[in-house]
């Protein structure tokens, strides 16, 4: 195992929070590996993606987070932060789940996700992001997608979730291990 830091930035939803189930499931997760650094980031201040976008930027200055080191997760519009971070500053991982992508309102509807290791995970009764643009987006930039019958918050789904989390991060440590 490498002794580089690495650091998960979380990224909630339009209504939700840092303490939100899913973000605080993924983080405990996270931190369960050895040198990572999890930070659930607090976006409840503004519904402006624009906003929300410059906020991830922030945290990740802040920490000093190398972005080859930088594993971003979010759900919702943290799902498009985490797709529009990662197309404007290239990451290690984008694990979004249900991203508000290809929707009209945000800046950029349909991000280029730029990380080494990206996964997608969807409802197929999602009545928030359908799940049709999100299906079309993954296949258009070769993504791994999978998806749940479940709605947007996927919280049916949530031992499923932590479990792909979990070996999402596994994947992109491991690559970072290799010569």
């Amino acid at each position: 195992m490498t002794d580089t830091p690495i650091h998960v930035f979380l990224s909630h939803g339009l209504e939700s929070g840092p303490g939100s189930t899913k973000i605080q499931a993924m983080k405990a997760e996270a931190e369960t590996f050895p040198n990572i650094k999890a930070h659930a980031i607090d976006h409840r201040s503004s519904k402006d993606p624009s906003t929300r976008l410059k906020q991830m930027q922030e945290a990740m200055a802040q920490s000093g987070a190398n972005p080859a080191n930088t594993i971003l997760a979010g759900s919702s519009m943290g799902g498009w932060v985490c797709a529009q971070t990662s197309s404007d500053t290239p990451v290690l991982g984008c694990f979004i789940l249900a991203p508000a992508l290809a929707m009209t309102r945000y800046p950029q509807s349909s991000p280029i996700i730029r990380a080494r290791h990206c996964q997608i995970i969807h409802g197929w009764e999602d009545d928030v992001v359908p799940v049709v643009p999100v299906l079309d987006l993954a296949r258009d930039q070769g993504l791994p997608i999978l998806v749940l019958p479940d709605g947007h918050r996927l919280e049916n789904s949530l031992d499923r979730v932590v479990s792909e989390f979990r070996g999402f991060l596994q994947t992109c440590l491991s690559d970072m291990n290799q010569p």
